[in-house]
């Protein structure tokens, strides 16, 4: 079993940042890609960033150049900072990981239980 506990949510106003830790524990062989994404209530999850474990990454085109995904293997944690806020960014931000748990089990994927930010004019 894999947990993911995502944290650093809050209510900053527009223009300031925020920076979200989520971080994996449980039995882990493997993250291969840990991401974000957010949800407001009346809407679809949707994306907001990806990375694999060896460094990929791809960002919806709503938060490029505002929000940095990043990573540390060795603490499995997947880091979101996010500058340059705005209200739109208002959301419930999950995180999200696939990995197996041993050398001999497939992929599976995870969720956080989110946390909320929000983002005032």
């Amino acid at each position: 079993q894999v947990q993911l506990v995502e944290s650093g949510g809050g209510l900053v106003q527009a223009g300031g940042s925020l920076r979200l830790p989520c971080v994996a524990s449980g039995t882990i062989f493997s993250i291969n890609t840990m991401g974000w994404y957010r949800q407001v209530s009346e809407k679809q999850r949707e994306l907001v960033a990806t990375i694999t474990s060896g460094g990929r990454i791809n960002y919806a085109d709503s938060v490029k150049g505002r929000f940095t995904i990043s990573r540390d293997n060795a603490k499995n944690t997947v880091y979101l900072q996010m500058n340059s806020l705005k209200p739109e960014d208002t959301a419930v931000y999950y995180c999200n990981a696939i990995a197996s748990s041993t050398k001999w089990t497939t992929f599976n994927e995870y969720w956080g239980q989110g946390t909320q930010v929000t983002v005032s004019s």
